[in-house]
């Protein structure tokens, strides 16, 4: 029989705030975290903008050595996890660590310091390159160093698809819980990718939004004026265990995890399926996983990158799901805050649904004027939104067609 798995503990780095309260106070409230470039000298780019997280000092969580050798993406990770074994106030030292794993998702990994390495390269010579360049940069050491910071023995592996790679690694924690091959896993997703090669490479693509004179507003899923995605970073990390688990020890439980959906399109790169096929199967597998109707559903964290071909196929792939009771459901991109945080961001997204059922407050989707007629849906419009929600989806869709949608459902004793 599969075990229940609730979560008891949140960290979380970001554009609109660093920590649980922080964040949260930010996203219910409408605050964005989009402006202008300040990492590097964007004047030459076509999108100028990004969401920069601008509160983070790594020596407040590591000490100056360990940080030095580590990429931001892996310093973002071990930061947000102190926070959320500290939030579901673990004591380690009375757990058995071989019973505690790791599965952490990242979409490119260290690229600062492949990038800066990368220079160091061309400048000095093949000689001058940091024997730390493949542990820093390789996508997994988010999830090695969060494991070696805290001595956790058990399971660990990095998920790597693309934008749902928080969603993979949050879904394949919740299996491996289910069947008991762990206690508790550490786990969400962490991103840095505001360097130059990574901003070079997505506006090579045309992705980004190059709304440079309006950084606030330029992120704006479902309306009809988006003209691309903002770049976001930082890590949204989530302390998951079994409920029998988390009652023998007394915990506080935040929300249950109770289904996982996780499909590809196998059909282009970068584009989702002109149907939106993937998106509405990986939500219909998560709902047949938790033994939910569509009609439960009172909450979707949607992915709503504000590019037009995402929030369009997700709005169709919703109504397919959930028929007429789509038009019920509050739907919200906290990516309008946020920008998007790429394999971080099912993470983040997470912690904001978990919070959404815990407060009975729906984020609100911002910078929503002008409404599309292929997107006409309930998007919570700049304001957000008092409702109980019982049941939250969080949707991620990556390049490469991968979907996968997690499903929240406020704990029942």
């Amino acid at each position: 029989m599969s075990k229940r798995v609730v979560i008891t503990g949140m960290g979380v780095i970001s554009p609109v705030g660093t920590g649980l309260d922080k964040f949260w106070h930010a996203i219910s409230t409408g605050v964005n975290g989009i402006d202008k470039i300040t990492k590097f000298d964007a004047a030459e780019y076509h999108s100028q903008i990004a969401g920069e997280v601008k509160d983070f000092t790594p020596t407040d969580y590591l000490d100056k050595k360990e940080a030095r050798r580590m990429d931001r993406f892996t310093q973002f990770a071990v930061a947000a996890t102190g926070m959320a074994l500290k939030d579901a106030g673990m004591d380690l030292d009375s757990e058995d660590r071989e019973r505690i794993g790791v599965i952490l998702g990242s979409g490119i990994g260290g690229m600062e310091t492949l990038w800066d390495q990368a220079q160091v390269l061309v400048k000095r010579g093949p000689s001058r390159i940091s024997p730390f360049l493949v542990p820093m940069m390789i996508a997994n050491m988010g999830a090695g160093q969060v494991a070696i910071a805290h001595g956790l023995q058990g399971p660990n592996v990095t998920a790597v698809s693309a934008c749902a790679s928080a969603n993979s690694a949050i879904g394949d924690s919740y299996r491996l819980l289910q069947r008991g091959d762990a206690d508790v896993m550490i786990t969400g997703g962490t991103e840095a990718p505001i360097t130059p090669l990574s901003v070079a490479g997505f506006c090579a693509m045309k992705a980004l939004s190059t709304r440079n004179d309006q950084p606030q507003q330029a992120c704006r899923p479902f309306d009809a004026e988006r003209d691309g995605f903002v770049m976001g970073e930082g890590a949204g990390i989530l302390v998951m265990e079994t409920l029998e688990h988390a009652q023998a020890r007394g915990a506080r439980i935040y929300a249950e995890i109770v289904g996982y959906g996780s499909t590809c399109d196998a059909y282009h790169i970068t584009a989702p399926h002109p149907e939106g096929n993937g998106g509405a199967k990986a939500m219909e597998l998560a709902l047949k996983d938790a033994g939910l109707k569509p009609e439960d559903v009172d909450y979707i964290n949607a992915h709503g990158t504000s590019t037009s071909l995402n929030d369009k196929l997700e709005t169709k792939a919703i109504k397919r799901v959930l028929g007429d009771h789509a038009y019920n459901v509050a739907i919200s991109s906290t990516k309008s805050m946020t920008g998007h945080l790429l394999g971080a961001a099912g993470g983040v997204e997470a912690i904001a649904s978990i919070m959404a059922i815990n407060n009975s407050l729906v984020p609100p989707t911002i910078n929503y004027q002008v409404p599309d007629p292929e997107c006409d849906l309930d998007y919570v419009p700049n304001q957000a939104r008092e409702k109980e929600v019982n049941v939250a989806l969080s949707n991620s869709l990556g390049f490469g067609g991968h979907n996968v949608t997690i499903a929240f459902k406020k704990y029942e004793g």
